[in-house]
């Protein structure tokens, strides 16, 4: 048990980016499509993503024991991507490099998703709503840069 709350650390310390750098009136000022959702949505969504995330990585973990395999590595490289997507959409204000960030994030969780099958199918299903997710990220992302072109890098 110890081993998942380290997995629950892992993420939610990657997901504390958005706790860091938040929208504020900047990203309200911004043009937004019709269908962006509602912002209570977002921290709901990620909450839940983030834990059935932290349980996909350990399950593949426990079937790993403690070796360091490419898996795991892509798993955390998808964390670094997700975590430096608020840095550089809200932080620095770069909608055009955050658009190229969460099309990284969005391949290195199809990655972790296929490299995990073999391994543990459900910790790949458990990829799937993640991934679904940051698709409407990357869609919301890149229909704001249109809709915002000065603001957008």
């Amino acid at each position: 048990m110890i081993a998942l709350g380290l997995f629950f650390l892992v993420n939610f310390t990657a997901a504390s980016s958005g706790a860091i750098f938040r929208p504020g009136e900047w990203y309200e000022r911004l043009n937004k499509p019709g269908w962006t959702p509602p912002n209570w949505a977002f921290p709901v969504v990620w909450t839940t993503l983030f834990t059935m995330n932290a349980v996909s990585g350990w399950l593949v973990w426990r079937e790993l024991g403690t070796v360091l395999a490419v898996p795991l590595i892509v798993y955390g490289i998808s964390l670094a991507f997700n975590a430096g997507w608020s840095a550089l959409f809200f932080g620095l204000r770069r909608m055009d490099l955050a658009l190229a960030e969460v099309s990284a994030l969005w391949l290195s969780i199809a990655a972790v998703a296929v490299l995990f099958w073999p391994i543990s199918p459900l910790a790949a299903l458990l990829q799937l709503p993640y991934l679904t997710w940051v698709s409407v990220a990357t869609a919301l992302n890149l229909r704001m840069v249109q809709l915002n072109p000065r603001a957008a890098g």
